[in-house]
């Protein structure tokens, strides 16, 4: 009988610097800063935002970006309905501006994208600048008969079909749909937990 040998692995230089998992809920403090120092304070005021409050990420489609310990990115995907179609709707995505050289926010694609289409599902949308989400597979050549509860330009509502003709007809209003979220519960004084991020 042959003795198996423990191998140790080695970074190579190639090696990610991060590492991507579920989020978790001892995340939302930091990201919820990650999230105010991206996008501003007022990012609650923000069209997408509408579909997302009071609703939970879908199942398996929230992650997190972590270095040495620390919450550098966040991508969380939601469900909606287009115009009567299932979709998911993805975003926020924030990377903290010192990772973004490591390729966090590719990667945090990449492994979403990847999550979602493996959990079966059929379309994503976003509202996002087209030359990044381009090199991902998104368009506009879907969206020109959606719309968003709010504000927003147009040529920056973008989608992907995991299937061809997943979007096929959609018009008409981008609603919430998925789980609500459960209620929060008061934090007592002295158990907050504060995270800091650097800079």
């Amino acid at each position: 009988m042959t003795a198996l040998r423990k191998t140790k692995l080695a970074l190579t230089p190639k090696a990610a610097p991060f590492a991507i998992r579920a989020e978790k809920a001892s995340d939302v403090v930091a990201r919820e800063a990650l999230l105010d120092a991206c996008f501003g304070e007022n990012r609650h005021m923000r069209t997408c935002q509408r579909l997302r409050d009071g609703r939970t990420p879908a199942e398996g489609l929230a992650f997190t970006a972590v270095h040495q310990g620390r919450l550098v990115g966040t991508l969380r995907l939601w469900h909606v309905s287009a115009g009567g179609i299932p979709a998911l709707v993805l975003g926020p995505l924030a990377v903290e501006a010192s990772s973004r050289k490591l390729g966090v926010g590719t990667a945090l694609m990449d492994h979403a994208l990847a999550a979602a289409k493996a959990r079966g599902h059929r379309a994503v949308i976003l509202l996002g600048d087209a030359p990044y989400y381009a090199r991902f597979g998104f368009s506009a050549r879907k969206t020109g008969e959606l719309s968003l509860p709010g504000p927003f330009e147009r040529d920056r509502l973008l989608a992907l079909e995991f299937e061809g003709g997943a979007l096929d007809g959609a018009w008409g209003m981008i609603a919430a749909q998925g789980a609500p979220a459960p209620k929060a519960r008061p934090v007592r004084a002295g158990k907050a937990r504060h995270a800091v991020l650097a800079a």
